[in-house]
């Protein structure tokens, strides 16, 4: 009996505990609104990023505005200071959101964005959605 006692109040204590971890860690476990707002805040509108690598520099454009065209290999995104950028992308692409835009094709205009891409790379890394317009 007494085991059966053991094994009842060690499976009460695990369940608890697991319990009160994903109650404390929900908002540590949530991805942020964009990565951009941890660095440089809501109001970035484009940056150009220099990361010291082992093989050599990598220089990083980050574009944040609101999708005005998008097509099957290029996005266009009007920047808050009225500047209209065009980035490549393709297949390789991922897109960070709402799980209804998992895909370039299921972009929209009006979407707010945040694109991260190499200077000299073919196509964007990263697409971020932040919010519907």
């Amino acid at each position: 009996m007494t085991m059966t006692r053991r094994r009842f109040m060690f499976l009460a204590v695990t369940l608890v505990a697991l319990n009160s971890f994903f109650w404390l860690a929900t908002t540590g476990l949530a991805l942020p609104h964009a990565i951009v707002n941890e660095f440089f805040g809501n109001r970035l509108v484009r940056a150009e990023v220099i990361l010291q690598s082992p093989s050599g520099a990598q220089d990083w454009r980050i574009d944040r505005g609101v999708l005005t065209a998008v097509a099957p290999t290029s996005l266009t995104i009007r920047e808050a200071d009225g500047t209209s950028v065009s980035v490549p992308v393709d297949v390789t692409t991922r897109i960070q959101g709402k799980s209804r835009f998992s895909s370039v094709a299921k972009l929209r205009p009006r979407l707010r964005v945040v694109v991260y891409h190499q200077a000299n790379a073919a196509a964007a890394q990263l697409v971020q959605v932040e919010s519907a317009r």
